[in-house]
């Protein structure tokens, strides 16, 4: 394992399936002078709804069923991902399953905290290391110079 510093102002992924969209976006409203403090990063449409509503910029990538899911977890292997906001809807069948479950697992691996609800997403934004500078673990890997920033 390598350690890698994350930094005081975090990016952050915003991910929700359709059904918990609303709920994120209440979520994201309560927390919006958090969240304006950091990076912002979204899949699809859940990064245009939470842009929009909150008038915060947020770095849109493709919806999470046409390679939106698989581009952040992508970006978390680069450790260009410091926290996952992820509500998904656990009752619904998704046809992008085993994106999610991968994006899932990138998360575990390359070690960031990750909410998949409200209550997970208030305690973790609640903890005073969301504004400090922070040293993870992370796997090794060939070159250090995939990492877009200490």
């Amino acid at each position: 394992m390598s350690v890698i510093t994350v930094a005081a102002r975090k990016r952050i992924a915003l991910v929700a399936h359709d059904g918990k969209k609303p709920e994120l976006l209440q979520w994201a409203t309560a927390h919006r002078d958090q969240l304006a403090q950091h990076e912002l990063l979204g899949t699809g449409t859940t990064g245009k709804i939470i842009e929009e509503a909150l008038d915060i910029p947020v770095r849109r990538y493709l919806s999470g069923p046409i390679g939106g899911d698989q581009q952040i977890g992508a970006l978390i292997a680069e450790c260009a991902v410091d926290v996952l906001i992820f509500f998904w809807d656990p009752l619904s069948a998704q046809p992008h399953d085993p994106d999610v479950k991968a994006l899932l697992r990138l998360a575990v691996v390359w070690n960031i905290p990750v909410a998949n609800n409200r209550m997970t997403a208030d305690h973790l934004f609640s903890s005073p290391l969301m504004g400090q500078s922070y040293e993870r673990t992370v796997p090794v890997v060939a070159s250090a110079s995939v990492w877009p920033r200490a």
